[in-house]
């Protein structure tokens, strides 16, 4: 999947509200322990949220871009506060059905 339509980001917004933050950036930022903690975070699921704490050296905006150009097959899809989501397609079990196109 090369990018996101407006729909697909609409549903996984829609799937991720309910969701809470599994992985904080702090004072530190995105350090390549962090991108691993996302890596190893989106394993397991296709969808997760990430919470930017105050401390961190860059904008929620700036870190959720780094993150989702180090994560391989990561998309940002959504930056709220200091709040961001990211989704990354499971290759073998893809668990998020998107809406058909009409």
């Amino acid at each position: 999947m090369e990018s996101l339509t407006t729909k697909q980001r609409a549903h996984l917004r829609a799937l991720a509200h309910p969701l809470k933050p599994i992985v904080h950036i702090g004072k530190e930022g995105v350090t390549d322990s962090a991108v691993r903690s996302v890596e190893l975070a989106l394993t397991g699921r296709e969808l997760i949220k990430i919470k930017v704490l105050d401390t961190a050296p860059e904008s929620a905006r700036n870190a959720g871009d780094l993150l989702a150009e180090r994560v391989d097959g990561g998309h940002l899809v959504q930056v709220i506060g200091r709040t961001v989501v990211l989704y990354k397609r499971d290759p073998e079990k893809p668990s998020i059905k998107f809406p058909r196109p009409v």
